[in-house]
């Protein structure tokens, strides 16, 4: 079984899920929650799937499995992740949401869930252990589930009514980039519930990959230019599962994730914020809570929540450089009480974004520039090996003259974090990071300085260096 686990659940080629793969980690992950008295025979667990050609066959087999072990599986069809972990959370239930996020179609995943939500690391390892021997156990045929679709999206989007407080969203014309995303109904409501004025914009019938942390430059041109052809006062969109955000400001300009993150953290003013060590560097001195760097990965993030929770914090806001949000706590927002949700949503940041920046009386682009962050940038490599991102990343964090070398035509290198891959800051401040993804054959590029130009020169340069390593 090639598909493994990477930083947010089962990912894999279709074919290396679709040939029992998936269904035997789904029956290993239903005899893991009846072995350790987290469910028991009759328990429902509920499925959800984004728009991959491949995510119906997956779920089916999948249903199979969990039937197989006799658990009742529910379909809840078409929704954004955060929705089905929310429902089945309320429920004491499991879940299970055949995705694979944001990477191409010929790929896919499966993301678990726990009746207190998403899996751990130790669940990953014992999920992985069974899995072999429930390979091919499960029923060919196809299982007859409830369905509970417009339960499970009325309820997402039930948790934000009265959470724009005020004058709401009122007056703002936004823009919403339909593709493929699972969450784009829920969104649709929510924010014409809030009182904006919504533009539906590129819907598809297939699946479009939207990478919100590396957004393509085709991405940003197409976002850009309806935002200015519309006059919009911003547009959102979500990749496909819909558990991170993409937000563009009225000048078409994409907003960083942790800079949506650090503004949901402000704006609901949150006394703990735990955030992997990709997100941007000035994240410590624009917020009044204590923050905790983590590697990446939500199930790190959470871990670190759960650490703030025992530590006896009572406004937990998790985030990533993807825009992803977590909360740790029940918080009280405008008429609303959230309830707390560990698991990557993208709603919460969007509504904070343009939230926070009318309390300010400010425009998106003038309440981001006001958190006068250093300038970060990301890209990625793609196809790229894993076993050769691996290897460049360890040769260059043991061998100190390999990497100086490396990073020579950038800069000097002054200071090196191995939390999560390499990060090196550079002279001047200039950092530059890199990580071989969890999830897919790509090498992950971060970069931040004191401009965009900068930068994007270092993006481009660390890629340059890569492409020509013979190490």
């Amino acid at each position: 079984m090639a598909a493994k686990f990477g930083t947010s659940g089962l990912r894999g080629l279709v074919g290396e899920l679709t040939d029992g793969t998936a269904a035997a980690h789904a029956r290993a992950f239903a005899r893991h929650l009846r072995q350790n008295g987290m469910a028991a025979a009759g328990d429902a667990i509920f499925l959800g799937r984004d728009m991959r050609a491949s995510s119906p066959e997956i779920a089916a087999q999948c249903a199979a499995a969990i039937e197989a072990e006799a658990l009742v599986p529910v379909d809840c069809g078409f929704v954004p992740t955060p929705a089905l972990a929310l429902y089945a959370m309320r429920r004491q239930a499991a879940a299970l949401m055949i995705t694979g996020s944001h990477i191409p179609d010929d790929r896919n995943g499966v993301k678990f869930y726990r009746p207190d939500g998403e899996i751990d690391k130790g669940d990953e390892e014992a999920i992985a252990a069974q899995a072999p021997t429930c390979k091919g156990l499960a029923s060919p045929f196809e299982v007859a589930m409830q369905d509970r679709h417009e339960e499970v999206l009325d309820e997402f989007v039930a948790r934000y009514r009265g959470f724009a407080s005020g004058q709401g969203l009122g007056g703002l014309c936004i823009g919403l980039y339909e593709h493929s995303s699972a969450a784009s109904v829920a969104l649709l409501r929510i924010l014409k519930e809030a009182g904006a004025e919504v533009v539906r914009l590129g819907p598809s019938d297939h699946f479009i990959p939207v990478d919100t942390e590396a957004v393509t430059e085709e991405t940003r041109a197409l976002v850009s230019n309806w935002v200015q052809d519309q006059c919009l006062d911003g547009l959102v969109s979500t990749d496909g599962d819909g558990d991170r955000p993409l937000v563009v400001d009225e000048n078409g300009t994409v907003l960083r994730g942790d800079a949506l993150g650090l503004i949901v953290a402000r704006h609901l003013m949150a006394d703990a914020v735990v955030t992997p060590v990709t997100s941007n560097s000035g994240i410590e001195r624009q917020c009044g809570a204590l923050v905790r760097r983590t590697r990446v990965g939500s199930p790190f993030v959470i871990a670190g929540m759960q650490e703030a929770l025992k530590g006896g914090r009572r406004r937990i806001i998790g985030f990533e450089a993807n825009g992803g949000v977590l909360t740790g706590n029940e918080m009280d927002a405008g008429t609303s009480t959230l309830a707390a949700l560990p698991t990557r949503d993208s709603v919460l940041p969007i509504l904070c974004a343009f939230g926070a920046a009318r309390s300010a009386g400010q425009s998106l682009s003038a309440h981001v520039a006001e958190l006068a962050l250093p300038v970060a940038a990301s890209d990625r490599i793609e196809n790229f090996p894993t076993a050769r991102s691996q290897k460049l990343v360890a040769r260059l964090s043991i061998d100190n003259v390999a990497c100086a070398r490396f990073f020579s035509v950038l800069g000097e290198v002054l200071h090196t974090d191995l939390t999560d891959g390499l990060r090196v800051t550079l002279d001047g401040g200039r950092i530059v990071h890199l990580r071989p993804s969890g999830n897919a054959p790509e090498m992950r590029v971060y970069a931040e300085a004191t401009d965009e130009t900068t930068a994007r020169t270092l993006i481009a340069g660390t890629i340059k260096r890569i492409g020509e390593d013979q190490g």
